[in-house]
């Protein structure tokens, strides 16, 4: 079983999108996934409750207990975290209980420096591991033909943490779809914005399985 936690302290980096997203893409590949919502929001949770045909399996832990609380849940292919903003107890509890810490940033200055402190513990954290924990920036709700959407990475990589290739681009679509309980990948298959989620997917498989 694999753990993806999708962690961004500062709201609004399209944390939710990407971890809905990102289990049904996991679950389109027939891998077994299970979504965690540790938002007290309960995002996803809503997400989920739109369309009682919602393939994806949402439970909700929104308390520091995540990492052991996943130890008595059905086993899984996949564990996706949506983690919560502005709780640093919930948040190490996700990164504890997590393989692999997925940040998205959106491309702006003030969400770059915004990642500092979440930055800090998943350093630290990789330490505690000896490098088993693994982490990423994804850029997210990127603006296509934006001067700072194309020097982010660059900027990214001063916090000594890889960047994704795949991006999250600012589309309609999205918030559409989460209106309506559902994804891209089920409003449209063949679609721009179900590309880059079925990348992003991949690309997660792929660093996971090294």
């Amino acid at each position: 079983m694999k753990v993806i936690a999708v962690l961004n302290q500062k709201g609004g980096s399209g944390k939710t999108t990407i971890a809905t997203h990102l289990a049904r893409a996991l679950q389109k590949l027939d891998y077994s996934v299970l979504l965690v919502d540790s938002d007290p929001q309960g995002s996803a949770r809503d997400w989920s409750a739109v369309d009682e045909s919602n393939p994806v399996t949402v439970i909700g832990i929104d308390r520091p207990t995540i990492d052991r609380d996943l130890k008595s849940v059905a086993k899984k292919d996949f564990v996706v975290i949506d983690g919560a903003p502005q709780a640093s107890d919930l948040a190490l509890s996700a990164i504890k209980a997590a393989d692999f810490i997925l940040i998205p940033v959106q491309p702006s200055p003030y969400d770059i420096w915004a990642t500092s402190d979440l930055v800090d513990l998943v350093k630290q954290r990789i330490d505690v591991t000896d490098g088993k924990l693994q982490a990423a920036f994804v850029v997210s709700r990127a603006i296509k033909g934006t001067k700072i959407g194309t020097e982010i990475s660059d900027v990214l990589l001063g916090y000594e943490l890889p960047v994704l290739e795949t991006r999250i681009t600012q589309r309609v679509i999205y918030p559409t779809s989460a209106a309506t309980g559902t994804t891209v990948l089920d409003l449209e298959p063949t679609s721009d914005a179900a590309k880059e989620i079925n990348s992003l997917a991949l690309e997660l498989i792929s660093k996971l399985s090294k």
